[in-house]
């Protein structure tokens, strides 16, 4: 299949300029194409998985990714779909960021230089921190009518509460990025999410106006449940990528409890399965569908932790939700014994743990029947853990899907 079809067929694409050009380009021969991540922290979020997961497509199917990590852009910070001026980042905590990165991105691209299609990792850094003002807006600025950057749909929200000149130069600067990647690597595609779409637009408008040559933008729809609510949000907050942030358990369980509606789309945006079998497991209905979360859940936590790291984690589940007994792979907080004697109650522990967001979340919880310890329902909001059951390990269960285990310090 033409590598834009392969996109098409599995959900991913949302908006694109000259279809027939680029899908015949992609016939044509290899296409260089990019993707940029602000490094506003420390690690990729789910948010980020769908544009990565699209550029191991087109890289499998023969085209060569650049992975372009602002260094310099996220000085600056995107305004698309925000309401606030974004905290400026130092240029050490930038470069921290853009290292976290690159290290997650080779869990998904293929960076073997012997290939003709090498993932590329670049950093506008290298090129928007040294750049000389004057002669940007000589070359670049004056191509630009602020007319038609008013009317853009990332800054008509922000208007109404003020937008700095700051944030006003970033399409400027993104649309800069693609022109000189362009020049450096041949790049004729700029791909990413569709809240990018004003921006990407400019860029390869800017090519096209300046050079006279070829240039495309390609956007992939977000990653929304069915009903229009963004997915990747969590009691603990975003969904992340490292596992210090959100646990492979966390992880798998998110997806193993995805509505039914949305598992078909999952599977085709997140997992490598073949097209056949995406539709035969979104297929089913009532409790067979659990067979297609399971499925749902393992790929995706085999492709962001490996398959160790899946295997734990389905087992973990299995073993609490099938036969009701903790299991060596369960979330675990160790509790030492300084730690329990200076607090003991179970509320304060479930929001340590994240189970809840605070301790009086964790208390209306109780209150309202939906905790147990050990399999026994807790009715008490004051309830205590006691040595004597931290060294045998209590599993706390809140609700049918959060759970955590509390033991002892060894």
């Amino acid at each position: 299949m033409n590598a834009y079809d392969i996109l098409k067929e599995r959900g991913f694409v949302a908006q694109v300029t000259y279809e027939d050009e680029l899908r015949k380009a992609f016939d044509d021969g290899m296409v260089t194409f990019y993707t940029g991540f602000d490094p506003t922290a420390d690690s990729l979020h789910i948010g980020h998985y769908i544009p990565v997961m699209a550029m191991a497509h087109l890289q499998r199917a023969g085209h060569r990714p650049i992975a372009l990590m602002g260094g310099g852009t996220g000085m600056i910070g995107d305004p698309s779909g925000k309401t606030d001026l974004r905290k400026v980042l130092t240029v050490e905590d930038i470069d921290h960021n853009v290292a976290c990165f690159k290290k997650q991105m080779a869990n998904f691209l293929d960076f073997d230089e012997s290939k003709p299609n090498c993932a590329i990792i670049a950093n506008n850094a290298d090129w928007l921190r040294t750049l000389n003002y004057i002669d940007f807006l000589r070359d670049v600025g004056a191509l630009f009518s602020v007319n038609r950057m008013l009317a853009a749909e990332c800054y008509k929200q922000r208007l109404e509460r003020g937008l700095t000149f700051l944030e006003f130069n970033y399409m400027l600067m993104q649309s800069y990025d693609f022109l000189e990647l362009n020049h450096r690597y041949g790049c004729t595609l700029q791909t990413g999410g569709d809240d990018q779409w004003s921006n990407m637009l400019s860029g390869a408008d800017l090519i096209r106006r300046k050079d006279g040559t070829p240039a495309f933008a390609l956007t992939f729809k977000l990653l929304l449940t069915h009903d229009g609510r963004k997915m990747g949000k969590t009691e603990k907050g975003a969904l992340w990528l490292d596992p210090n942030k959100c646990p492979p358990y966390d992880f798998y369980q998110y997806w193993r409890n995805v509505d039914d509606a949305d598992v078909e789309k999952c599977l085709a945006l997140l997992t490598f399965l073949p097209m056949d079998e995406v539709r035969r497991l979104g297929a089913l209905k009532d409790s067979a569908i659990n067979e297609a979360k399971r499925v749902l859940a393992f790929e995706v936590t085999k492709l962001i932790h490996g398959e160790e790291e899946a295997t734990k984690a389905q087992n973990a589940a299995e073993a609490l939700f099938g036969a009701g007994k903790p299991s060596s792979d369960a979330p675990t907080t160790v509790v030492s014994a300084a730690e329990l004697a200076e607090e003991s109650r179970l509320v304060a522990w479930m929001a340590r743990a994240g189970m809840t967001k605070s301790n009086g979340e964790a208390r209306k919880a109780i209150q309202q029947g939906g905790v147990s310890v050990n399999d026994e329902k807790v009715t008490d909001p004051d309830f205590r853990f006691t040595a004597e059951m931290l060294a045998d390990g209590a599993l706390v269960r809140k609700g049918k899907k959060t759970f955590h285990k509390f033991v002892s310090e060894k």
